[in-house]
């Protein structure tokens, strides 16, 4: 059955995982697309490389498509050099890999790699500089560190590039700036998108995705009391 006929069609990893909880049967197959994309950012113009995975597969016999964005990458300061943003993106892809481990959803547990892109990059400054996940600030914070994060959010109009076609794009961006040891990182995550020209159709539900995964992740702070603002997309 085509997935536009699924009724209620999973849009996250946690929609799978609820899913299964329900005793529904639940495949799921990754699928990488790394392309690039031209940002513009705050009147700033810059080409960066786009982790996504596109996860399908089955909810009893019904198909099932949706893409996440795992990290980006590029090869100036506008955000993580690209070799960070392959660690970044599979760290987060494995983690993904473990929630449905725990909840009985097989998947094949493929990762991205540099080899992938078919392209060289020349510039490694920062490299040798700490890759820290909002997670592992997490980690640390249960571990009695003391660390503040000020969030702040942002959609930035892109334009995709595969296929021999160019796709306008909006990201919806988290920008955390978290203090740790008198000491500044600077992390950012893509919560969702939607395509541009459909921003009346798709905007909303984006939103939604997006506001729902600053919830998990704000629940998160709160339990290993990180100090921080809450905002949400609105």
């Amino acid at each position: 059955m085509d997935a536009a006929k699924t009724h209620y069609p999973p849009r996250r990893i946690t929609d799978l995982v609820n899913l299964k909880k329900q005793g529904k049967q639940v495949t799921c197959t990754p699928e990488f697309e790394v392309y690039p994309v031209d940002f513009e950012h705050r009147k700033a113009q810059f080409q960066a490389y786009v982790f996504l995975c596109r996860h399908n597969g089955q909810v009893d016999g019904q198909a099932y498509s949706f893409r996440k964005c795992y990290a980006r990458g590029c090869p100036n300061n506008l955000c993580q050099h690209v070799s960070q943003a392959v660690m970044i993106a599979n760290r987060h892809l494995q983690r993904d890999y473990l929630v449905l481990g725990n909840a009985g959803v097989e998947v094949s547990e493929q990762l991205f790699s540099l080899a992938d892109m078919m392209v060289e990059f020349e510039d490694k400054k920062g490299e040798d500089s700490p890759i820290y996940t909002v997670f592992d600030f997490i980690s640390m914070a249960q571990q009695g560190k003391i660390i503040e994060i000020k969030v702040a959010i942002e959609e930035v109009s892109a334009i995709e590039h595969f296929d021999y076609q160019k796709n306008a794009q909006t990201f919806v961006i988290c920008d955390f700036d978290c203090h740790m040891d008198s000491k500044q990182y600077d992390y950012q995550r893509c919560l969702s998108c939607y395509s541009t020209d459909k921003e009346a159709d798709e905007r909303a539900q984006a939103l939604i995705i997006a506001n729902a995964r600053l919830e998990n992740l704000y629940s998160e702070f709160d339990k290993s009391r990180i100090k921080h603002n809450k905002l949400f997309c609105s």
